[in-house]
């Protein structure tokens, strides 16, 4: 009896952890559907042609991403070659893992991908790293402006057990852009376990930061657009509390990522974002607009999918995400 070999043996459990890996985000996207669905019926409400845009505009902001976190893959190693519909699927891709509790997917679907490539793993997960410091500080740091000088300290100094926490965090998040705190950081474990250092070039000079957050608030404000135009279908939202209204669902947005072991942080951003809005349209209206963004945000993972699809089949076998 001929006995497998090991290249069989990796295919065949690279195909189950595959099988898995689908099957798990199915179930918990479907859950996520289905419950976004429910809440969102019971409403009653009726459809608006303003919901297609925006969530195609919430599906196009994950892509956005991927470019720009491809643009920074390259910048800290010249000799990367990746192309735009690589990246733009290998970032669906771990966009889609989020169901995944814990959010864990994400990362290894990167770092498993960077093996095959040839990229430093290292690399890649700094890369990581930076990637969602920035779309936090882009997140925190203007919408928290925004409804600053909208609504005063006040809404802070009333709610400081929920909104307190976005500021605490981004201390040492801040701290992460200085080079030489970074390197270290990273640089002394992986020297006392793994007995090799961390390239100094693996890690952004100040001005790349301040570079790359900038550009990484394009996605987020793709998402305020979106939320916007959404707002609008169910409340009357005059034209100066549109960046009220964009800068809570952002900054909704950054808090529910801090609930890391919860899948897409699901509850905590609708809390946020009822409690802003409320200080504009009543709590009934706020409600109703949270389950709504919820729900056409998770159908355009839907439109994520699809782009994944279709941009992984353009690319190389041994390559794909």
């Amino acid at each position: 009896m001929d006995t497998p070999s090991p290249r069989r043996g990796r295919r065949i459990l690279r195909w189950a952890i595959t099988v898995a890996v689908l099957a798990t985000v199915a179930v918990f996207f479907g859950l996520a559907l289905v419950d976004n669905w429910d809440r969102v019926a019971a409403e009653q409400l009726n459809p608006d042609w303003l919901w297609l845009p925006a969530t195609a505009i919430f599906a196009v902001a994950v892509p956005l991403t991927g470019l720009l976190w491809a643009r920074m893959l390259r910048v800290l190693s010249p000799s990367v070659t990746l192309a735009a519909r690589e990246a733009v699927a290998l970032q669906c891709a771990s966009w889609l893992l989020k169901y995944i509790p814990g959010q864990v997917g994400s990362v290894v679907n990167k770092v498993a991908w960077a093996a095959r490539k040839g990229i430093s793993r290292s690399l890649v997960v700094i890369t990581f790293v930076y990637e969602n410091v920035f779309l936090q500080i882009a997140s925190i740091v203007p919408a928290g402006v925004i409804l600053l000088i909208s609504l005063g300290p006040g809404l802070f100094g009333d709610n400081a057990a929920l909104l307190i926490t976005p500021v605490v965090v981004l201390v040492p998040l801040l701290m992460m852009m200085y080079k030489p705190f970074f390197h270290g950081l990273v640089n002394f474990p992986v020297r006392r376990i793994l007995k090799h250092d961390i390239p100094p070039q693996y890690f952004l000079g100040s001005v790349q930061v301040l570079r790359f957050i900038g550009e990484f608030v394009g996605p987020r404000v793709l998402n305020g657009v979106a939320f916007v135009m959404i707002a609008s279908t169910v409340a009357s939202v005059p034209i100066e509390h549109w960046l009220p209204f964009a800068a809570a669902y952002v900054l909704a947005g950054a808090i529910g990522i801090l609930a890391f072991f919860v899948p897409s942080g699901l509850g905590v951003r609708e809390a946020v974002i009822v409690l802003v809005l409320s200080q504009y349209i009543s709590v009934a209206e706020a409600i109703i607009i949270s389950l709504l963004a919820r729900l056409l945000s998770t159908v355009a993972d839907l439109l994520v999918a699809a782009i994944y699809l279709f941009t992984r089949r353009t690319i190389a076998k041994e390559h794909r995400p």
